[in-house]
């Protein structure tokens, strides 16, 4: 299996882990705003800079427009770039929270600015926007900010992949759902209204192309490293899922 495959569900769900964390709990609450959404998108967001919610909604891709706008407006009181470096914080912080004592947590963290470094912007702006903050100088933190941002490079090549393999991003949501909520559930998290339509077996073919052009367009990245140190990252981002989820 190529590097990039076996890792992204590695990647989806430790840098998704901070965004349901105290850190993100209490990023959020220092917007002004309750709930989950306004802080997650102000935070996510921010990246892209004070603009209309068109251009988050643009970049986020499977959430409803209506909800995205909402939830940016709810939260203009914070410009962008403090959102951004406050969502970066917590991302960071929850690193060194639950990595301190992890003993691989240097070598993950090289392995991965490479792979970060190595890919390309164009088509990705959350990735973008994310692998311009600074860095951490710690190696916990900076493992989680780097593995968030790769986050962001998948998930804005599988938005080209859906789209590429003409699926609308509803679909993909009801196809797919997360780790964590199946299908539906995921797309009322996202703001979309019922009724769902019925999932046929062309749509979730079309979902399988979707995830053959999201492998296939983020590959290049991976392949900035040797086949040796692509298996070590396997093994050091399984280890590392293992220790951010273990029950403390």
């Amino acid at each position: 299996m190529p590097v990039a495959s076996a890792v992204k569900d590695q990647i989806q769900q430790i840098g998704g882990g901070f965004m349901f964390s105290r850190e993100a709990r209490a990023f959020a609450a220092s917007t002004g705003v309750d709930g989950f959404l306004p802080g997650y998108t102000r935070g996510r967001g921010g990246v892209l800079g004070d603009v209309d919610a068109d251009v988050v909604t643009a970049a986020f891709g499977f959430f409803r427009p209506d909800t995205v706008r909402a939830a940016w407006e709810s939260t203009s009181a914070m410009p962008a770039a403090e959102g951004a470096l406050g969502y970066l914080k917590a991302c960071q912080d929850f690193g060194r929270r639950k990595l301190a004592e992890f003993d691989g947590v240097e070598r993950l963290a090289g392995l991965l600015g490479r792979v970060v470094d190595a890919a390309t912007p164009v088509g990705v702006p959350l990735f973008a926007g994310w692998r311009a903050l600074p860095r951490a100088e710690d190696a916990p933190g900076l493992t989680l900010q780097l593995i968030h941002t790769l986050r962001e490079l998948r998930g804005g090549l599988h938005l080209v992949g859906v789209l590429g393999s003409g699926l609308a991003p509803l679909q993909a949501v009801l196809i797919a759902g997360s780790a964590l909520t199946a299908g539906p559930d995921q797309a009322r998290n996202f703001g979309w209204p019922e009724p769902f339509e019925e999932i046929t077996p062309e749509l979730k073919g079309r979902w399988v192309a979707a995830e053959n052009i999201t492998d296939d367009l983020i590959a290049p990245a991976f392949a900035a490293l040797s086949e040796a140190e692509g298996q070590e990252l396997v093994s050091l981002l399984n280890a590392c899922q293992a220790t951010v989820f273990a029950r403390a």
